[in-house]
């Protein structure tokens, strides 16, 4: 990654630092000539953990919870931007229990732009999903509602200098907590079946670096109200497999579940409406905000014609990978690497 970053004595706050985005834009940002980075979370362990590995002064830990204004509060002073991960991210758990996934995606989101905005804080970067866009599940529900704080925040302060929000959007990253790869690898290691529930499922393939790099991109260029998100190649989920067949050379038969609960058949990154008025460059498109403002004929009177012939851009139409370039991507895993050392 490059990135015309002028960083020198300033301070970043991460929420949701101690996870692996916070822990990779962390290790990049300790590149550069950064004055201070702010690990806010409320794990104190893997803020331990974290503390440990990284032996950095520049590098100071704030135990608390974006639920607690006063905690975001304190923790925005003196700040110069936010990187904002923090989040209830697993859909079996918010959709067990939809009111936390509120508290901490929602209420706890609008306590960080409001930090934010009170402590005069240059540019805040919140970190969506693919769920986000038409929402199935709570989780999902919960994000997109943090995106429209961020939209609503934007229109109000969108004259003067004072705060940016913008957003970035992305699948789930390859080797995360809670995704398919980690699990069908240990599936192979302890001889099991690799269970997959619906052959034609389609995911983006993207790594954790460039999830990093997606949010550096809109770090440095994102204006008010702005939504990045990073073009992916695809693959369906039995192409997945079978690529980590060949990888760990096993043969065993798969087992088909079924599509669970709360789960899309592909991952949409890009509403058709979106999709409209969307900015496209080579690796990126930018979705600027609506700024109709508050006049409701322009939402419910007026239309375009361009919306009708829009379509989303999903996991589905985007480019898909064939076995060989699935392979060459998953060797390029570290998660990969080790476990065929093992």
């Amino acid at each position: 990654m490059s990135f015309n970053l002028k960083l020198k004595d300033k301070v970043i706050l991460i929420t949701g630092g101690t996870g692996s985005f916070g822990r990779t834009v962390s290790n990049y940002l300790l590149k550069n000539d950064i004055g201070e980075i702010r690990i806010f979370s409320r794990d104190e362990n893997k803020q331990d953990l974290m503390r440990k590995r990284v032996k950095d002064s520049r590098v100071n830990f704030f135990i608390g919870d974006i639920r607690d204004y006063e905690t975001t509060f304190e923790a925005c002073h003196k700040v110069d931007y936010i990187f904002h991960a923090a989040a209830l991210k697993q859909v079996p758990s918010c959709e067990f229990y939809p009111l936390e996934a509120v508290k901490t995606n929602i209420l706890g989101t609008e306590n960080i732009l409001k930090s934010a905005l009170v402590n005069n804080v240059k540019k805040v970067v919140l970190l969506s999903t693919d769920k986000a866009v038409y929402p199935i599940n709570s989780m999902g529900i919960s994000k997109a509602m943090m995106e429209k704080l961020m939209l609503s925040k934007s229109l109000f302060n969108k004259d003067s200098n004072r705060t940016t929000f913008c957003a970035t959007r992305y699948g789930n990253v390859m080797c995360s907590r809670g995704s398919v790869i980690p699990l069908f690898v240990e599936q192979i290691k302890t001889n099991k079946s690799i269970t997959i529930t619906d052959p034609n499922m389609t995911r983006y393939l993207m790594s954790l670096e460039e999830a990093v790099e997606l949010v550096m991109h809109a770090f440095e260029k994102g204006s008010k109200g702005d939504i990045f998100v990073q073009k992916a190649p695809a693959c369906t989920i039995s192409d997945l497999a079978l690529a980590l067949k060949k990888i760990f050379n096993y043969k065993k038969e798969n087992i088909i579940l079924g599509t669970r609960h709360s789960e899309k058949l592909y991952e949409s990154l890009l509403s058709r409406e979106e999709m409209a008025r969307a900015e496209e460059s080579e690796k990126f498109f930018r979705i600027p905000p609506d700024n109709r403002g508050l006049n409701y004929d322009k939402f419910f009177v007026e239309g375009k014609e361009i919306l009708s012939k829009s379509i989303e851009y999903t996991s589905h139409n985007t480019r898909r990978l064939d076995i060989e370039e699935i392979i060459e991507i998953l060797l390029k895993l570290d998660f990969i690497k080790e476990s065929l050392a093992d």
